[in-house]
């Protein structure tokens, strides 16, 4: 049955479970299948050492039973939520039912591929301990009972009854958490600390893990849980306690930042550390670019190489052909004004195009910088760059005789070579995100998205569309030059084939661009949030170095088909690419009787 009001048409269509089973015996299927999937964890899943994590142990979980554990318990909370028990209720202000779902397909999804990943290695189910079954059957148990639990939303008026596949989809929907009650400001505050607490312990742990089979796991689990937190509504309420108190809100983002070497114990992590914020920041300098002025750039890893090699050439090296060591201001500043001036160079005669034609002189210019430094060699042209040797031996930074390449003791805790330059790193993000989100708020701000929407109608309302398609190139060329000052002393040399359109190690112009849409463009989180996993991912996962930009290109194509407004979409995103029930123009509808007009001169 349909019920038209007003403007917006809302289906009250009755959606039934997946699997037709009483609701009080869904929901303790649920609850036992995650109690025993629980206590599976704490028996041995092998009997050997071979496999990584030690899971031969009784007693005291470890490696991947650990992400068992803790999916195990996130599922039973959401689980019990749904019995109204006192204190639990804050847990579903959203959707009731789709995050237990979601919550139980992700212990049944890490357990099977740790089963699978043992029985692999190990050379059959043989190898599989008691333990292993048990968390594997009440894992199944659960998925069984969720899939039995009533649906969150009814059905779409355009769908009112889908196939299997269109139910399953649907189950995992959930409606949006109602008004909050108000708390007091130090509470707020409070909840938003914890949060970004628990969003630095779960990103330590990713970046931690030591073998692969953890990490696979530990993505399961975390895109699961992620998404059975968000369905539950609770992202959604801290989203809107983060909007409320926004500088606390950053403060606290970065506090969380600069705890994250203190959590680690191997300088390897740090590094990964410090090149996600290099990542990141560019990916941000970038976002400024595509993201709110609207022009794709697919040769933007050029201004990064422009700042790596500008800074490369005054930082003292034995091979730099210049021979001069600046100071650390100075080679900051000396790589930023040349990325500047190559942006406003390369902008002036290309930006009066559009579209695609943009996107081909961009990628163009992005090939010629790297032809450019190959041939800088002495040979094809003067001896600037050592060709395809680069410039090696950059030595470490210096900052008020403070040595970044020797570690140092903070608090007790060694802080490394790696850690010294991620602390680094984490100052200029902190720049660029102030310079994006001034940007992106002033009048400038709001004519780059106007001229992003629509350049002509922006251009008649008299918009000078090319003067600020410039400013927005340079500064996203100067940000990234930013950047790269840094990126040369992190990696002790620079060559041109680091800066590639594409390739298996990032940072490279597709992935960058890649960061920006995964993340969602025009927001200050989703670029940062986009880099971290297309850095991390890599990384972690060398294994699969050979197949990386096949599964890149399918991530992508599953993004664009489930999300393709980003992981952290803005308003007008999320309405351009997600039906709304609303209508875009309202229905002329004749006024009331006794109801008074107003005439245009009148009004």
């Amino acid at each position: 049955m349909d019920k038209t009001t007003g403007t917006t048409k809302v289906s009250t269509a009755e959606a039934t479970p997946i699997i037709p089973l009483p609701h009080p015996v869904a929901r303790a299927l649920v609850v036992a299948g995650s109690a025993v999937a629980l206590i599976g964890t704490f028996l041995a899943w092998t009997w050997t050492e071979e496999f990584p994590g030690n899971l031969t142990v009784t007693g005291y979980p470890g490696g991947l039973q650990v992400l068992t554990l803790f999916g195990s318990v996130l599922t039973l909370l959401f689980a019990l939520s749904g019995y109204g028990i006192k204190g639990l209720g804050w847990l579903t202000p959203g959707g009731k039912n789709s995050p237990v779902l979601l919550a139980a397909l992700g212990v049944f999804g890490t357990t099977g591929y740790a089963m699978g990943a043992i029985s692999q290695e190990l050379g059959g189910l043989v190898n599989l301990e008691p333990g292993a079954w048990v968390s594997g059957i009440g894992a199944l148990i659960a998925v069984l009972g969720a899939l039995g639990l009533p649906v969150d939303q009814p059905y779409g008026a355009g769908d009112p009854d889908p196939n299997l596949w269109g139910r399953i989809r649907h189950s995992l929907t959930a409606p949006d958490p109602g008004r909050a009650k108000e708390l007091p400001s130090w509470v707020e505050i409070l909840i938003i600390a914890a949060g970004f607490g628990v969003g630095l312990y779960v990103f330590s742990y990713g970046i931690g893990t030591e073998y692969s089979e953890l990490f696979i796991g530990f993505l399961i689990i975390a895109a699961f849980g992620f998404t059975a937190v968000t369905r539950a509504g609770l992202l959604k309420r801290l989203s809107a306690l983060t909007a409320k108190h926004r500088n606390v809100t950053l403060g606290a983002a970065f506090a969380a930042a600069i705890c994250f070497p203190f959590t680690q114990s191997n300088d390897q992590f740090a590094l990964i550390g410090a090149n996600i914020l290099i990542f990141a920041t560019v990916a941000l300098g970038l976002n400024v670019v595509v993201g709110l002025a609207g022009l794709l750039d697919l040769g933007y890893v050029a201004f990064l190489g422009v700042g790596a090699y500008a800074a490369a050439l005054v930082s003292g090296s034995p091979a730099s052909t210049i021979g001069v060591q600046f100071p650390f201001w100075a080679a900051v500043l000396t790589g930023a004004a040349a990325s500047l001036i190559f942006g406003v160079v390369i902008g002036a005669p290309t930006l009066r195009l559009r579209g695609d034609y943009l996107a081909i002189v961009t990628l163009g210019f992005g090939e010629i910088f790297r032809i450019t430094m190959n041939n800088l060699n002495g040979n094809s042209g003067p001896d600037v760059t050592n060709g395809s040797n680069g410039i090696p031996q950059i030595p470490d930074l210096e900052i008020f005789g403070f040595n970044l390449g020797v570690p140092h003791d903070v608090i007790g805790h060694e802080l490394t070579r790696s850690a010294n330059y991620y602390l680094l790193m984490l100052v200029f993000t902190a720049i660029v995100v102030m310079v994006f989100r001034r940007s992106a708020e002033s009048r400038i701000g709001r004519a780059w998205v106007a001229i992003r929407e629509d350049e002509t109608a922006a251009t008649a309302m008299g918009i000078n569309g090319f003067r600020l398609k410039l400013l927005a190139f340079a500064l996203g060329a100067s940000l990234a030059g930013l950047a790269g000052t840094v990126q040369a002393h992190v990696s002790y040399s620079v060559t041109p084939e680091q800066y590639q359109f594409a390739g298996p190690v990032p940072p490279n112009s597709a992935f960058l661009l890649a960061a920006v849409i995964l993340g969602g463009m025009g927001t200050i989180s989703g670029p940062l949030i986009g880099a971290a996993l297309l850095y991390l991912i890599p990384a972690k996962l060398q294994f699969m170095a050979e197949y990386q930009l096949l599964l890149f290109g399918i991530a992508l194509m599953l993004l664009m088909r489930f999300r393709p407004e980003g992981l952290v979409a803005d308003r007008r995103k999320q309405l351009e690419f997600h039906e709304t029930g609303q209508l875009d123009v309202p229905e002329d509808k004749p006024l009331p009787e006794g109801a008074t007009g107003v005439a245009k001169a009148g009004a």
